[in-house]
């Protein structure tokens, strides 16, 4: 698996913790120094499921100063998706890629499913 993260993140020191105590082989991405391309989020929202706006870290300072909550409903997926390839900090973490899922942002109940 691996484990894309922001090492002073509250959520992902949470998530690490967990997959930890389980005994998860994973490999850590540091999200700001390895950001995602445009490519692998077009990629990671198909194989999760979820809407491209639930990729978009809407509690972090640059989703704010850039004004993204006004402006994601008239972008396409494609240009949402490229907009998260420019800066690791808008993207929503941590998330977790293993076989077959995409987990985005740190629930319990939906990890534990897919880690046990």
């Amino acid at each position: 698996m691996v484990f894309l993260c922001y090492d002073r993140c509250s959520t992902c020191k949470k998530a690490k913790k967990f997959l930890d105590e389980r005994g998860a082989a994973y490999t850590v991405r540091p999200i700001k120094e390895e950001n995602p391309s445009k490519e692998e989020i077009i990629l990671w929202q198909k194989e999760s499921g979820l809407s491209m706006n639930r990729f978009f870290n809407t509690s972090g300072q640059a989703y704010r100063e850039m004004g993204l909550k006004d402006r994601l409903p008239n972008m396409s997926d494609e240009e949402k998706a490229e907009l998260l390839s420019t800066d690791g900090m808008l993207v929503k973490r941590p998330i977790l890629i293993g076989e077959g899922f995409v987990l985005v942002g740190f629930k319990e109940a939906e990890w534990t499913e897919k880690i046990g």
